[in-house]
C-alpha cells in the first residue's frame, strides 16, 4: 500500500512540476571511463520512476511465485500427514492380526509426518524385534530417541523391553535402575524391573520395589507375596553358596521379628540350614516356629534333623498331640523320631495311631521295621503286605 502511494505521489509531482520545468529542463551528464550519458533532468526523473515501477512489478511477481511454492509445499506436507495417519491406522489393525512385518513397514513409512512420530518409531522397533530383526529395531529406536528430545522415558522403556526380549538381562537391569531413579512408580518400569531382577538374581532390589508395586496397584497381594517369598529364598541360596550356615544365621538374626515369624521363611530357612549341616540352628527355628504357629511343613522337617537334643522335638510333638490327637502327621513324625533312638515299642504305638487315622504306605513300612526289631516277623510281614496293596491301589485307582 505504501509503495502504491509513493508511485501516486511521484505521478502527481510529475504532473505538477512537468509544465513548470518544460522550458527549464536543465542538463545532466553522467561520465565514465568509456561512456558519456547525457539527458535532461526531466528524462532522468522519468527513468527513475520507470525503474521503480519495474522493481515493484518484479517484487510482486517473485512474491506470487514464492507464495505459490509455499502453498504447494503445504499441500504436499498435508498429503504426507494424511497418508501417515492412514498408514498408522492400518498398522494398528495389522498389530492386532500379529502381522509384524506389515506393522513395521506401515509404522516407519512416513513416520516423520505422523502425529506422534516417536510412537510410530517405537512400535516399529518392537515389531522388528518380534520378527527377529535386531538391526532394524535398533535403527527405529535411535530415530525415536532423536525425535523424543527431553522425553526419553518411553524410548528407554522400549529399549529395556527389547533387551529382555533378547535375553540381555544385565543390560536391562542397568536400564531399569536408571528408570527407577527418574520414575520410581511407573507401572511398566516396575513390571520390567521385576523381570530383570528375577533373571539376574537381584533379590534385594526385588524386595525394594515391592512397596512401590503395591502403591502403583501392580498385581494382586498374592502375586506380591509370592515375589517376596521368591526373593527371600533367593537371598538364602546366595548366602548359603557364599558364606554357608554362618552367613545364613547372621542374616536371619538381622531380620525383623515380623519377618522371622513368617512360616514360609521359617520352613525355607530351616531347610537351608539342614542342607548346610547346621541341624542345631534348624531345630531351634522349627521349635520357635511351632510355638508361634503350627504348620505341617515344619513338622515334616523334623525327621531330617540330626539332633543332639531329640527330647525337645519329642516333647514339642507330644504337647501338640494333647491339643490335636487326631493328627496323623504328628503321630507318624513322633514314631520316626522314636525309631532313630531305638524306642521300638513306643514307635510302634505311634505308627499304629497314625494308621488308625489314615492309611499310609510309609507308615506301614516303618511299623513293619519296628515290629521286626521286636521279633514279630509275622505281623511285620502283614504290615508290609498291607503297605504294598495300598501302594498298588494308589497307582491303579480303577
Amino acid at each position: 500500500m505504501i509503495k502504491v502511494l509513493l508511485l501516486f505521489l511521484l505521478l502527481i509531482a510529475g504532473i505538477v512540476l512537468g509544465p513548470m520545468l518544460a522550458g527549464h529542463q536543465g542538463y545532466v551528464l553522467i561520465q565514465t571511463d568509456n561512456y558519456n550519458v547525457e539527458t535532461s533532468v526531466t528524462g532522468l526523473v522519468i527513468i527513475l520512476v520507470l525503474s521503480l515501477v519495474v522493481l515493484f512489478a518484479l517484487e510482486w511477481l517473485l512474491r506470487r511465485i514464492f507464495r505459490t511454492g509455499a502453498r504447494t509445499h503445504g499441500w504436499f506436507m498435508g498429503r504426507k500427514r494424511t497418508r501417515a495417519r492412514k498408514q498408522t491406522g492400518q498398522a494398528l489393525l495389522k498389530l492386532a492380526e500379529g502381522d509384524y512385518q506389515q506393522v513395521e513397514k506401515l509404522m516407519s513409512k512416513n513416520a516423520d509426518h505422523a502425529e506422534q512420530p516417536v510412537v510410530n518409531y517405537l512400535l516399529a522397533a518392537e515389531a522388528a524385534q518380534q520378527r527377529g530383526d535386531e538391526m532394524r529395531a535398533n535403527q527405529h529406536l535411535e530415530r525415536a530417541a532423536e525425535l523424543a528430545d527431553n522425553d526419553q522415558i518411553p524410548v528407554e522403556i522400549t529399549r529395556v523391553r527389547l533387551q529382555l526380549a533378547r535375553n540381555e538381562n544385565h543390560a536391562a537391569r542397568r536400564g531399569v535402575d536408571k528408570l527407577l531413579e527418574v520414575t520410581p512408580r511407573h507401572p511398566e518400569v516396575l513390571r520390567l524391573a521385576e523381570q530383570a531382577y528375577i533373571r539376574t538374581g537381584a533379590w534385594s532390589a526385588l524386595l525394594d520395589i515391592i512397596p512401590s508395586m503395591e502403591k502403583a496397584q501392580l498385581g494382586d497381594e498374592q502375586h506380591r507375596d509370592a515375589l517376596r517369598q521368591q526373593a527371600w529364598i533367593g537371598i538364602m541360596e546366595q548366602l548359603m553358596a557364599e558364606q554357608g550356615s554362618e552367613g545364613l544365621n547372621l542374616w536371619w538374626k538381622n531380620q525383623s521379628r515380623k519377618t522371622r515369624q513368617q512360616t514360609d521363611l521359617q520352613v525355607a530357612m530351616a531347610d537351608h540350614l539342614i542342607e548346610c549341616n547346621d541341624h542345631q540352628s534348624a531345630q531351634q527355628i522349627i521349635l520357635d516356629g511351632l510355638k508361634h504357629q503350627y504348620d505341617d511343613r515344619l513338622v515334616m522337617l523334623m525327621p531330617k534333623l540330626k539332633s543332639d537334643n531329640p527330647q525337645q522335638l519329642e516333647k514339642a510333638l507330644r504337647q501338640r498331640l494333647k491339643a490335636d490327637e487326631h493328627n496323623p502327621l504328628l503321630w507318624s513324625t513322633l514314631g520316626q523320631l522314636l525309631m532313630k533312638h531305638g524306642e521300638w515299642q513306643e514307635a510302634t504305638v505311634a505308627f499304629r495311631a497314625a494308621l488308625k487315622l489314615r492309611p499310609d504306605a510309609y507308615d506301614y513300612a516303618w511299623l513293619a521295621d519296628a515290629l521286626d526289631r521286636q521279633n514279630q516277623p509275622e505281623e511285620a510281614a502283614t504290615m508290609r503286605r498291607d503297605g504294598l496293596l495300598l501302594t498298588l491301589k494308589n497307582e491303579n485307582p480303577s
